[in-house]
């Protein structure tokens, strides 16, 4: 998939753009079924309680693996996930003209934003390190915007 991408856009940019939107689209219809397959799933009022469900439980679930959870901001209201391994770059090489600028798994930011985007809570995420750049772990961090408010559409009461 992301080597056609590659092929269909013109720029690594762009490429990590489309990957996040595929993401996110995934991620708005992802949280259903998470939802529906964790019936033990309570309210999270807190973003540690959040992060705590992403790596624990919803990782697991979709990728088979659970992510640390580090460098919070003295804020609480950032933190990193932290991947040992990322089974959607196993067997991958980056071409070399986009090695610097592609981030092959970006489609994962964009399934956070959109699963959480769901559940009113509005984040910002993006990519760290990737071990396809020859770090030695893969890192999203993740920011916490606001709290989205539940609205009817024009001419509705």
């Amino acid at each position: 998939m992301v080597a056609q991408l590659l092929k269909d856009f013109d720029s690594p940019d762009e490429v990590n753009k489309q990957l996040d939107k595929m993401g996110y689209n995934i991620g708005v219809r992802m949280v259903e079924d998470f939802l529906a397959h964790t019936p033990s799933a309570k309210r999270c009022t807190q973003l540690e309680e959040v992060a705590d469900v992403i790596c624990k439980q919803g990782f697991r679930m979709f990728l088979g693996i659970v992510p640390e959870i580090r460098n919070w901001n003295a804020a609480k209201d950032e933190f990193s996930l932290v991947l040992a391994e990322n089974p959607l770059a196993e067997f991958v090489e980056l071409p070399p003209h986009c090695a610097d600028s592609l981030w092959y798994s970006n489609i994962i930011c964009g399934v956070i934003r959109g699963a959480l985007e769901m559940i009113q809570m509005e984040v910002r995420c993006w990519f760290i390190g990737d071990t396809l750049r020859g770090t030695d772990n893969t890192e999203i961090r993740v920011k916490f915007i606001k709290i989205l408010e539940d609205s009817l559409p024009a001419g509705e009461d």
